[in-house]
C-alpha cells in the first residue's frame, strides 16, 4: 500500500511539472531575433572573416577548443590601423556537442571565460553530477511526467551550474561572435542549428530560449540521455519561405543537396504531421559543426550572396579554424579472436563513421573554397569602380584544421586521441588537452601564413 500511495505523489506531481518547452513567436519579422545577418559589426575588421567551428567529444573536444581560444586571445595583430587581439576579430562559432559547452559559455559570458570555465566545468565532474541528479527523488516527480525527461533533466543541470539561465537573447545582447548550436533532427536525420532562421519556420523565438537547453540537444547522446524536444507552432507566425525553398521544390531536381534541404524543412510547415521536433546529438549529423557554414552558401545562392547579406562585401581574407577532436577507433580488438561485444561494436561504429564524414566533410569545403573565391571575384569587380579594380580581386581562403594527426610527438598524439569521451577527465588530461590545442593553432603553416599575411597587409 505505501508503494502504492508513493507511485500515486510521483504521478501526480509529475503532471504538474510540464513547461513551455519553447516559446512562440508571435509575428514574423525577417529582422527580429538571433540570425547570421547581423555578424557584421563596428568593432570587427570588415576584411578579415574568421570563423571557428568545435567538434564534438565530450570534455576532449571542450578542452582543445579551450586551448585554441587561449591561444588566439594571445596572439596580438594589427588591423586597419590598431592593434588588438586575434580572438576579438572571430565573427562566428559554430559547435557541436562537447565543443558546444565552450562555445555557449563564450557567447555568454566572453572573456570570463578565462577566469572561471576550467574550474566550473573542464575540471569538474559533470557526468557524477548527472548520475545524481537520477537519485535526487524531486527528479524522479519530473522523470515520470510525459513533459520531463532525462535530456531535460540535463538541461536544468547545465542552466544552474554552468549558463546561469542565459539565454539566445543575451548571447545577441552581449554582442560577441555570433553563436550556432548545432543539434540533430532525428527524424530527418539532418542537421538543426539554433538560429531565429531556423526558428522561423517552426514561429518560435529563439531569444527566449535558454542556452542550456541548446547544448543539452547538442551533447544529448543516444541512450545515455533523450531527446530535447521543441514545439512546432509553424502556421501561427505568418512566415514566408524564401524564394529560393520554392523554387527548389518547383524544380524537383531531387539529386540536389538544395532540394534535399528544402524537402526537409517542408516538414516543419506541415504541423499535423510533426507537432513536435526531437533532437539529440549534433555529432549524428555533422560532428565537425562545419555543415552549418558550408549550407548558408547553398541557400544563399553564392559565396558572393552570403557575403553581401551579412555586409562584408569588403572581406579580404575568409578564415575557417576546424578544431577537430575526433577519436581513435580501438584497434586491440584486431588482436583478439573474440569478437567486440554490442557495447564496443557501437563505440567503434561510431568513431569509424565520424571520422570518415569529417574528413569528407573538409573535402567539401577545401573542394568549393577555389570556386567561391572566383564568384566573389567576378562578382565584387563587377560593381567595382575603376580605381578599386585592383583590390576587387582580392580574396584568399584559409583553412586552419587542428587535429591531433598533426602533433608530432607520437607518444602525445596517441595517448590523446584515446582520451574517452565522457565529461570527466583527470585535470592534468584537461591541460594536455588545452596545450594540445594552442599547439596544434601554432604550428599550423597556414595559420602562420594567415598572420603573415596580416602582417604583410597592415604595412602596405
Amino acid at each position: 500500500m505505501r508503494t502504492l500511495i508513493f507511485i500515486s505523489v510521483l504521478a501526480l506531481v509529475g503532471c504538474t511539472t510540464q513547461f513551455r518547452i519553447n516559446a512562440p513567436l508571435e509575428r514574423y519579422d525577417p529582422d527580429y531575433g538571433y540570425r547570421l545577418k547581423d555578424i557584421a559589426v563596428p568593432d570587427r575588421s570588415e576584411e578579415l572573416l574568421l570563423i571557428l567551428t568545435f567538434s564534438g567529444g565530450g570534455t576532449r573536444a571542450a578542452a582543445l577548443s579551450y586551448g585554441v581560444l587561449s591561444e588566439l586571445a594571445r596572439t596580438r595583430i594589427a588591423i586597419q590601423g590598431r592593434e588588438r587581439r586575434l580572438l576579438d576579430e572571430v565573427d562566428m562559432i559554430s559547435s557541436v556537442s562537447g565543443g558546444s559547452f565552450t562555445a555557449a559559455y563564450y557567447g555568454l559570458f566572453g572573456d570570463r571565460i578565462f577566469e572561471d570555465f576550467e574550474s566550473r566545468f573542464l575540471k569538474r565532474n559533470f557526468d557524477k553530477g548527472l548520475g545524481l541528479q537520477l537519485l535526487n527523488p524531486a527528479n524522479w516527480a519530473r522523470l515520470v511526467s510525459a513533459g520531463f525527461s532525462r535530456g531535460d533533466m540535463a538541461a536544468r543541470y547545465y542552466d544552474k551550474h554552468l549558463f546561469e539561465g542565459g539565454t539566445f537573447g543575451d548571447i545577441e545582447a552581449r554582442g560577441g561572435p555570433a553563436l550556432l548550436i548545432n543539434a540533430t533532427d532525428i527524424i530527418l536525420g539532418v542537421q538543426f542549428e539554433f538560429s531565429q532562421n531556423r526558428f522561423d519556420w517552426i514561429c518560435s523565438d529563439l531569444s527566449k530560449f535558454p542556452v542550456a537547453r541548446a547544448v543539452a540537444a547538442s551533447s544529448a547522446v543516444p541512450v545515455l540521455l533523450t531527446a530535447i524536444t521543441l514545439r512546432n507552432y509553424a502556421g501561427q507566425c505568418g512566415f514566408t519561405a524564401p524564394p529560393w525553398f520554392v523554387d527548389a521544390l518547383q524544380s524537383r531536381e531531387v539529386s540536389t543537396r538544395r532540394f534535399q534541404r528544402a524537402d526537409g524543412l517542408a516538414s516543419y510547415l506541415d504541423v499535423t504531421e510533426r507537432p513536435y521536433i526531437h533532437l539529440l546529438d549534433g555529432g549524428l549529423a555533422d560532428n565537425l559543426g562545419l555543415r552549418s557554414a558550408l549550407d548558408q552558401v547553398l541557400l544563399e545562392g553564392s559565396a558572393w550572396n552570403v557575403l553581401r547579406t551579412i555586409g562584408l562585401e569588403r572581406t579580404r581574407k575568409i578564415v575557417f579554424v576546424v578544431v577537430n577532436a575526433e577519436a581513435e577507433a580501438p584497434t586491440q580488438w584486431s588482436q583478439r579472436k573474440r569478437a567486440p561485444k554490442m557495447g564496443g561494436i557501437l563505440n567503434a561504429v561510431t568513431t569509424v563513421t565520424i571520422s570518415r564524414y569529417n574528413f569528407e566533410t573538409l573535402e567539401l569545403l577545401r573542394q568549393n573554397a577555389a570556386k567561391w573565391a572566383q564568384d566573389i571575384r567576378t562578382n565584387r569587380c563587377l560593381q567595382a569602380s575603376r580605381a578599386a579594380a585592383s583590390a576587387c580581386a582580392d580574396i584568399k581562403f584559409y583553412l586552419v584544421e587542428i587535429n591531433f594527426n598533426a602533433l608530432k610527438n607520437e607518444e602525445e598524439r596517441s595517448f590523446l586521441k584515446g582520451t574517452p569521451t565522457s565529461f570527466r577527465l583527470p585535470a592534468e588530461v584537461v591541460d594536455r588537452l588545452q596545450n594540445a590545442g594552442a599547439q596544434l593553432l601554432v604550428q599550423s603553416d597556414v595559420y602562420q601564413r594567415l598572420l603573415r599575411d596580416l602582417s604583410e597587409t597592415q604595412a602596405q
